[in-house]
């Protein structure tokens, strides 16, 4: 009874992996994640830490499968595409090239549901997703000048609407055409014209008036 007391911790990180394992990196480093415990790993899963900052969502994601071939490959639609690689075909140990989002615990699962994890911390990582000294005083100033910007656009439409329609309450004949008042004008003064002609001119009867009045 004591021997078995004294082996069960020993199983249970067998089946379990060793979930104490950590690692730490900056973006541009690489690092080695390895399966413990496992003796047969048929998948390697990821689940993020700040999957927010990645538009993911929560939970685990299969990234890499052991493959009959014996050339375990990244699906192009992973998050890793490129950057994650497989030392060896039995998929025991990987080499990660980090970036930015890529915190989150590695978990490698055997043929007989034993598993083993990795938590790996990437230096710079944040659940805010912002970059180390960007404080919201910072945010602010980007955010309200385009806004004050827009509504001076505004402002100054609106005041120019306003202006306009004051200016023809007072000068309505603003609206009528420019050319219709010089028309009007040249049609009253030839009507005006003509008339002063026609009182002018004697009639067809004139002359002779006029010569039988000076026989």
């Amino acid at each position: 009874m004591a021997l078995w007391l004294q082996l069960l911790p020993l199983l249970l990180s067998r089946a379990q992996g060793d979930p104490g394992a950590s690692l730490d990196g900056r973006p541009g480093d690489r690092v080695n994640l390895s399966c413990v415990g496992v003796s047969h790993p048929i998948r390697w899963a990821w689940a993020p830490s700040f999957p927010a900052c990645k538009g993911l969502s929560k939970g685990r994601r299969p990234i890499l499968w052991a493959l009959p071939s014996g050339i375990p490959t990244v699906p192009p639609l992973q998050p890793f595409a490129g950057r994650l690689r497989s030392l060896d075909p039995s998929i025991q140990r990987l080499e990660l090239l980090l970036s930015a989002g890529d915190s989150g615990t590695f978990f490698c699962r055997g043929r007989h549901e034993d598993e083993s994890r990795t938590v790996l911390h990437v230096l710079g990582d944040r659940a805010d997703c912002r970059a180390p000294g960007t404080t919201p005083a910072s945010v602010y100033p980007q955010l309200l000048i385009p806004l004050l910007g827009a509504g001076l656009l505004l402002g100054l439409g609106a005041l120019g609407v306003v202006w306009w329609l004051w200016s023809l309450s007072l000068h309505p004949s603003a609206l009528s055409p420019p050319h219709s008042f010089t028309l009007e004008s040249r049609a009253s003064e030839a009507s005006k014209g003509g008339g002063a002609r026609d009182s002018r001119v004697p009639g067809p009867g004139a002359g002779k008036g006029w010569g039988m009045g000076r026989g």
